[in-house]
């Protein structure tokens, strides 16, 4: 008997992770810190232990970093022409905000699409539940 994913949608699932919430029911929160992913969801009981984000939200946010870093350097090059400290300073302070902004939110996303997909036991979850 194999169950299809028609009944978990991506899409909800990851704007939901995106907004740190449950993929679920989209009311309790993901993440209880700045990276620690909750046992069950708050309000629906919803398990989330079975999750393996691991280094993926890591590389994920590099990569996104990465591209939008060279997009500003290239931008305050050719427009603002200034020093190169001013330019590393810069360039340093927006990469640090935004890896720290993106990182959470990337994280929760990786966690609901494995809910929506049943990856990596929460296809066991499923089975279990019925």
């Amino acid at each position: 008997m194999t169950q299809t994913t028609a009944d978990r949608p991506w899409k909800p699932a990851v704007l939901n992770g995106f907004r740190n919430r449950c993929p679920n029911c989209g009311e309790g929160k993901i993440l209880h810190s700045y990276l620690k992913v909750h046992d069950n969801c708050p309000s629906c009981q919803e398990e989330f232990h079975h999750h393996r984000a691991d280094d993926g939200p890591a590389y994920i946010t590099i990569l996104v970093v990465g591209h939008v870093m060279g997009l500003c350097l290239t931008l305050m090059w050719e427009t603002l022409r200034p020093s190169p400290l001013t330019m590393a300073l810069t360039i340093s302070a927006i990469a640090i905000v935004t890896s720290l902004l993106m990182l959470p939110r990337i994280k929760s996303m990786i966690v609901a699409l494995q809910w929506s997909r049943r990856m990596n036991g929460f296809e066991k979850a499923a089975k279990a539940a019925s």
